[in-house]
Order: C-alpha cells, then sequence, then structure tokens
C-alpha cells in the first residue's frame, strides 16, 4: 500500500496540473471505486459536473481536492490506486475505474487494479470522514513531544503504534522498518519502556526517511506506484532493512531477517536491533 511520500508525490502532481482546472464532465466506469460515496455513481457525477479545484491536500495516506462550493473530492488510494493525468485520446490504460475531463483538455483518471481505493464527494473541506486521522510527520503542526508522551502511556508494541494511524498517520510497513533500523529498536519493543529520548528520536527517524523517500519520489517495487505521468519512484534502493531478507546490514554486516508481524512482515537486523530484554516487550 502507498505510504506518505508515495501519496505526497501524487498530491503534488495533482497541485501541478489540476488546481485551478475545472471539471467538465465526470464518468464513473466501475461503480466499486465509488462505493463509499453514499447517493451512488450517479450523485458522484452530478455534483462534480463544473466544480472547480481550488486546492489539493492530503493527511496521512489520504487525498482530497478542494471545491469552489466548500465540498471536495476525498480518494483513498488504496493497495494499487493510481491518479494519473493525460489526454482524453490517449491510450485507455487497464483498470480505468473513473474519469474527469477538465477545461484544459486533459483527463485525471484513477486507476485502481485491486479496488480497495476510490473516491467519494465529501460535504466539506477538510473532509469530516477522516477527522479520526491523526497528523503526519510532515505537517508542520505535528507535535513530537505530545506524540511520544501519547504513545508511552500505550502498552503495545513500538511498531504497532507507528502504524496506529490514530496516533501518527502515513506510516506503514516500510517506513516503519526504516526508522526502527535506524534507531536500533526493535519493532516489538514495548512503549511504555521508551525512554522520552528514545521516542523523539524515532519520530525523527520516521520524519527523515520520509523526506529522503519524497526527494526520490517515493517507493516503487512495482508498476502500481507511480506519479501521476506513470512514472515511478526510486527509494527502493536506498532501503536499509525492509525487503531486505538474507542481505548483510550496512552497519554491521549482519543478515536482516524477516519475521512475520500482523499478517505481513517486518525486517530488522538481529544484531543491531536486538529482541528486547528484562521484560521491556
Amino acid at each position: 500500500m502507498p505510504e506518505l511520500p508515495e501519496v505526497e508525490v501524487v498530491r503534488r502532481g495533482l497541485a501541478e496540473h489540476v488546481v485551478g482546472r475545472t471539471i467538465e464532465a465526470v464518468e464513473v466506469l466501475d461503480a466499486r471505486s465509488v462505493r463509499r460515496h453514499g447517493p451512488g455513481p450517479t450523485d458522484f457525477v452530478a455534483r462534480l459536473a463544473h466544480r472547480r479545484v481550488e486546492a489539493a491536500h492530503r493527511r496521512g495516506k489520504y487525498l482530497w481536492l478542494a471545491l469552489d462550493d466548500g465540498s471536495s473530492i476525498l480518494t483513498h488510494l488504496g493497495m494499487s490506486g493510481q491518479a494519473l493525468i493525460g489526454a482524453p485520446d490517449a491510450p485507455t490504460p487497464r483498470h480505468l475505474r473513473i474519469t474527469l475531463d477538465l477545461d484544459d483538455g486533459q483527463q485525471l483518471r484513477f486507476v485502481d487494479q485491486r479496488i480497495f481505493g476510490g473516491m467519494a464527494v465529501s460535504e466539506t473541506d477538510p473532509p469530516t470522514e477522516i477527522a479520526h486521522i491523526a497528523l503526519d510527520p510532515l505537517d508542520p503542526r505535528f507535535d513530537d513531544a505530545d506524540f511520544v508522551r501519547r504513545m508511552r502511556r500505550r502498552q503495545t508494541g513500538v511498531k504497532r503504534a507507528l502504524l496506529d494511524q490514530g496516533l501518527v498517520s502515513g506510516v506503514g510497513n516500510i517506513y516503519a522498518d526504516e526508522a526502527l533500523w535506524r534507531n536500533r529498536l526493535h519493532y516489538a519493543r514495548n512503549t511504555r519502556g521508551l525512554r522520552v529520548a528514545e521516542g523523539l528520536e524515532l519520530i525523527g527517524h520516521v520524519r527523515d526517511v520520509m523526506t529522503e523517500a519524497l526527494a526520490q519520489g517515493g517507493t516503487s517495487f512495482d508498476a502500481l506506484y507511480v506519479n501521476v505521468n506513470g512514472q515511478s519512484g526510486y527509494f527502493d534502493r536506498s532501503l536499509n532493512a525492509y525487503g531486505q531478507e538474507g542481505e548483510p546490514c550496512g552497519r554491521c554486516g549482519a543478515p536482516i531477517v524477516r519475521e512475520p508481524f500482523m499478517n505481513r512482515s517486518s525486517y530488522r537486523c538481529p544484531a543491531c536491533q536486538p529482541r528486547p530484554r528484562n521484560g521491556r516487550w
């Protein structure tokens, strides 16, 4: 699933190509991609026709386009969603689900192979539907000290805390593993056992690794993760832990290991990130 850097790359592309444009026509090719829009596809189309896009925003992994009537188009990419810009007569991509024709002759296309993502019209800007989603580490309003206080009150593993979108948004498996590797923390380390300095260092590493990934266009392991022009990111070449099973640790040379974690995998260096001792789970 795309994480914060990948979604921010898409947001920047939308800000460049869609903001200031008027939506002239909308077509829903697969109703499943607007299933979160309660009134249905017909209403979705009617609500967007002739609306002007005023801004492109993001919170964590959610995107929304602010419209001139105070409403917004809320978008989640899910596991395979893409927001692509192109000419209406360009070859139709596989898994095309929604098209929005813009007044400059371009077309915003929502493509989604697995259909876990989708679009919906929200009555508000920002959408009330994501009010429960926490700020992300790249938001200037994010409070590191408050995050550490709330994290240390919990009785859970540190990686579980990083993946909790109600505590901090935008962090997924890739960047959690990378930040924990940089901080030399085991993913199951109990948050109550973390020192304040360790927590502050950890969120700093989360921010750093996301910023570095963003500078390289995000992390693309396959053709599903692309920007609005269909281009892949290159941060996968800079990963130290995630996806590096069997490769030597960049610090100590020990082979990186992969272990089951929450129906997915977690990658760590067994030497730099040893299992917690003395009940510090």
